[in-house]
This record gives structure tokens, C-alpha cells and sequence, in this order.
């Protein structure tokens, strides 16, 4: 039985030990959002969030898997780590949204988001296909996000035309899509 014990804090230390590098690891401006480091929005709470669900999720492992603590220790953490991490990175997202933000024309943006001369739009749209998200309204200008083919988004305002569509996310313009890639939701293209 003590062997079995030892096996299991191994397991953990060794599970805590790869969290923890996983967790320590850069998180570039292109990183993509769902990942167990990748958060869409800048800090740290998706790491923190991945670590304490790690070590909460490693113990809870080790005290359900009773025959099997070492690998009830690493599943437990594997599962916490990723739990964390999703919370994590919804609350920097949160956060980003609601520390850095301005008014242009009206609008509350992502202080990330080039201002632009804006129409008035409004209502759900959805993604046609998968579409890079940026920080104005060309595709010279960075990369701030996706959309997923088939995500729905509230429409802020047009720019350029109407040529490129502002994202709201929380009231919170958030950048730029092509309006060639997504369209108001309840639309049917006439087939002819």
C-alpha cells in the first residue's frame, strides 16, 4: 500500500510539473482562443486558473481513484487543469473587455480597435466561414481574433462602405470583419 502511495504523489508532482511548464509557456498575440494556454484576451488568469485547477483536480483524482490513485491523480489533474484554464481565459476576456475600452463616434471599443467612420448597423450576424477578426478595417492591419464558420455576433456598426462589419462582443466593439464572410442570421440566399 505505501508503494501505491508514493506512485501516486509521483504522478501528481509529475502532473504538476507539466502543468506548470505548460503554463509557463508564452502566449503570442496570435494565439487562439480554447487552448489550455491560448486565451484570446491578454493575462494571466487562464495559467493561474490551469494551475489551481490542476492541483485541485489532482487531489480530487487521488481521493476518488482508490485502487488506481496515480492515474485517478493524473486524470483529475489533467481535467482541473482544463476546467481552470476555460474560466481563466473567460474572465481575462471579461477584464480586457471592460479595462481597455474607448468611445468613438458613440461606440465603446476595444482600445486594441483602430477607430473608423462608422454607419449605423445592428442585429445577429453569422460567419459564412472561418474569418480573421482585426484591428481595422483591412486586412493590412492586424490580427485580433476569429470567427468560426456558423459563430453568431451582434453587428455594431459598418465601416469602409459598408465593405467590413464591427463586432460586438458585451457591448464592446472588438474589430473588424470582412462583410464578404458573414451575413445577417435569418438571411436566405435566392437560388436561381
Amino acid at each position: 500500500m505505501q508503494a501505491h502511495s508514493k506512485i501516486a504523489k509521483v504522478g501528481l508532482a509529475m502532473t504538476l510539473a507539466a502543468t506548470l511548464g505548460v503554463a509557463a509557456a508564452p502566449v503570442t498575440a496570435s494565439a487562439q482562443p480554447n487552448g489550455v494556454i491560448g486565451c484570446s484576451a491578454p493575462g494571466k488568469k487562464q495559467e493561474g486558473g490551469a494551475i489551481i485547477g490542476a492541483i485541485l483536480g489532482g487531489l480530487i483524482g487521488n481521493k476518488v481513484a482508490k485502487n488506481e490513485r496515480g492515474a485517478g491523480t493524473v486524470i483529475g489533474a489533467a481535467a482541473g487543469a482544463a476546467a481552470g484554464s476555460a474560466i481563466g481565459c473567460q474572465v481575462q476576456k471579461k477584464d480586457s473587455l471592460n479595462e481597455g475600452s474607448y468611445v468613438s463616434n458613440g461606440y465603446r471599443i476595444a482600445n486594441y480597435v483602430q477607430p473608423a467612420s462608422f454607419q449605423k448597423a445592428g442585429g445577429r450576424f453569422i460567419a459564412t466561414s472561418t474569418v480573421n477578426l482585426r484591428s481595422g478595417p483591412s486586412t493590412s492591419t492586424g490580427k485580433v481574433g476569429k470567427l468560426t464558420r456558423g459563430e453568431t455576433f451582434i453587428a455594431m456598426a459598418y465601416a469602409k462602405r459598408g465593405e467590413w462589419v464591427l463586432v460586438s462582443r458585451n457591448g464592446v466593439g472588438v474589430g473588424y470583419v470582412n462583410g464578404a464572410y458573414v451575413r445577417p442570421t435569418g438571411y436566405q440566399q435566392a437560388s436561381w
